[in-house]
């Protein structure tokens, strides 16, 4: 590999990442409104929803001290990301109590669906990265797709937990399923000598598209059944 397309490969990486890390801390903040945590909580979860995957992902490769942790653009990022959202919602608030209360679960539904496009970007955004990093690390095709899915989903799983919701991936119409496709895109794509611009935004578009349309039309998996129940 020449030095002009590694470092071309390394920033468009970290576009992508830090571009991950403010949809995924956006949809954190999000969530954190929408539980009605206070503005120490929506950053908490805003950093816990847009870095969970990301350092993961690096301790598991070796990449140390993690970016999430070690960058301040990662800390930066999700910081305002959490501040904006708050600041939006506060701004879009009706002055009185009562009309606060009578307001709010019109406020939580389009919290809901926003939580939910945020989600499904990210979840493209970080599914390519973590797939990219991965192979930018030696590691096998299969190792590469599902560390990519794991990046993907990692930080939606800690930011529902901690709002104390069954996690996304474990219950929502095709989640991981859009990440493995997103990610084993990329990998195929580099296996065949594709540009990495071109195998990213083709397996990001690819896992996005299929999260929306799986939102839309209710696809899912078969979902488990209890054999007692009559």
């Amino acid at each position: 590999m020449l030095p002009n397309e590694r470092i071309l490969i390394s920033t468009f990486l970290v576009v992508l990442d830090l571009l991950g890390t403010f949809v995924f801390a956006l949809s954190g903040a999000a969530a954190g409104v929408k539980h009605r945590l206070d503005l120490f909580g929506v950053l908490v979860v805003a950093f816990a929803a847009a870095n969970a995957g990301g350092i993961t992902r690096d301790l598991l490769i070796g990449a140390v001290p993690p970016a999430g942790i070690s960058d301040w653009r990662y800390i930066t990022i999700s910081a305002a990301a959490g501040l904006l959202t708050f600041a939006w919602t506060w701004s879009r608030a009706p002055a009185t109590l009562a009309a606060r209360i009578a307001a709010w679960p019109r406020i939580v539904g389009g919290l809901t669906h926003f939580v939910l496009v945020l989600d499904a970007a990210g979840l493209a955004l970080f599914a390519v990265t973590g797939a990219l990093k991965a192979l930018a690390y030696h590691l096998a095709p299969v190792a590469a797709v599902l560390l990519g899915v794991m990046t993907g989903v990692g930080g939606g799983v800690l930011r529902d937990l901690l709002v104390t919701e069954v996690p996304t991936v474990l219950r929502a119409e095709l989640y991981a399923v859009a990440a493995l496709a997103g990610a084993a895109v990329v990998v195929i794509g580099r296996a065949l000598g594709l540009s990495t611009p071109v195998v990213g935004i083709a397996g990001a578009l690819l896992c996005f598209a299929l999260r929306i349309l799986a939102i839309q039309r209710g696809w899912r998996l078969p979902i488990a059944r209890d054999p007692m129940a009559p």
